[in-house]
């Protein structure tokens, strides 16, 4: 069985499921290429509203895959260009939800930082160990970390390697919301069925305008967020959303 299975439990929505539980579903190269190209394809494709990024019902992703990496060289490391791997994912155009149970871990965290909204399962636990076997983190960790939960805890997380519950990383900003472990995935598809039912043109918006705004001035954001707004208005969504309320009546969106 392949080692990251593509599933379709809904039309407009998309399952990644990491499935390398024998290895505590470390993010090998081939699962980063495997991702990459579903990452690539599903943001490419119309139907596709949202996409679910899981690890199943005990663990996410437990880092990195030390066996292949502990005899390495640097300039192995560098040949890779595994940011090329990581980019479809950050890059993806269509919201993507994190279904987290189990540990998030080193690699495992960074690729949950990568989604848009995180649901976590109470004996879920996250860090960045990666000082603990020589080396940091190379995928994100120490920029996307500290945007979200900010420098000091950050800090902490990043050179003690501890690791952090899932109602603490709730606290902090690094979940969207914690439920019991067995209501993970089936909360990550009622929130994707939700967005799914929006207006696709107008949810890719929302996403780019706030990653691009993330880290620009203020006032660049916000003339970012009122040129979005204005395009919004020449979609068919627009008018059927409006039209709709007025009505009193559900609308159809179809991204157009």
């Amino acid at each position: 069985m392949s080692e990251v299975i593509l599933e379709r439990p809904h039309e407009h929505i998309a399952v990644i499921r990491l499935n390398r539980p024998e290895a505590r579903n470390a993010l090998s190269l081939p699962v980063r290429q495997t991702l990459a190209t579903h990452f690539t394809d599903l943001g490419n494709d119309d139907i596709t509203r949202c996409i679910i990024l899981t690890g199943g019902e005990k663990i996410f992703a437990a880092g990195a895959d030390l066996r292949d990496m502990v005899e390495r060289t640097a300039v192995e490391m560098f040949a890779r260009r595994s940011e090329k791997l990581w980019r479809p994912i950050a890059e993806c155009p269509k919201p993507v939800i994190a279904a987290v149970n189990g540990y998030a871990l080193g690699g495992g965290c960074e690729l949950a930082m990568h989604c848009d909204i995180i649901v976590a399962g109470e004996g879920a636990n996250f860090g960045q160990p990666e000082v603990k076997v020589g080396i940091m983190p190379g995928a994100g960790g120490t920029q996307r970390l500290v945007r979200a939960i900010g420098k000091f805890r950050a800090m902490k997380i990043l050179m003690t390697g501890d690791l952090v519950p899932a109602r603490d990383a709730l606290a902090m900003g690094l979940a969207s919301e914690v439920v019991a472990d067995t209501e993970v995935f089936d909360r990550a598809l009622a929130i994707a069925k939700t967005i799914a039912a929006l207006p696709p043109l107008a949810i890719m918006q929302i996403k780019e305008t706030v990653l691009a705004g993330e880290d620009s001035s203020l006032e660049a954001g916000l003339m970012l967020e009122r040129k979005a707004f204005q395009l919004l208005f020449a979609t068919n969504d627009q008018k059927e959303g409006m039209r709709a309320f007025l009505e009193k009546r559900k609308p159809e969106f179809e991204g157009k």
